[in-house]
């Protein structure tokens, strides 16, 4: 996994965790102040997870939070929370 800084948007380049992830396409992440309460918000307006918020890397000075939904074409989209410790 690497994070690239790209005039202030963040790029992360991996390789695919599942093979339902092995496909030519990009997830787009939305950064937010609150990861749980975002997520609370959009399940309950019927927005459909693939899981729920969880911790992904204990950063030098934060925790990065993720969780990811599909849009309404089904595309894999992610909630992003860098959590000060």
């Amino acid at each position: 996994m690497a994070f690239l800084d790209c005039g202030g948007v963040r790029l992360m380049l991996s390789r695919p965790e599942k093979p339902e992830f092995d496909h030519p396409s990009s997830v787009l992440y939305f950064a937010v102040s609150d990861i749980q309460a975002a997520h609370a918000r959009m399940k309950e307006i019927g927005v459909k997870f693939e899981d729920e918020p969880h911790l992904i890397a204990k950063m030098p000075d934060h925790d990065l939070w993720m969780t990811f939904f599909r849009d309404s074409e089904g595309n894999l989209m992610g909630l992003m929370s860098e959590v000060a410790r």
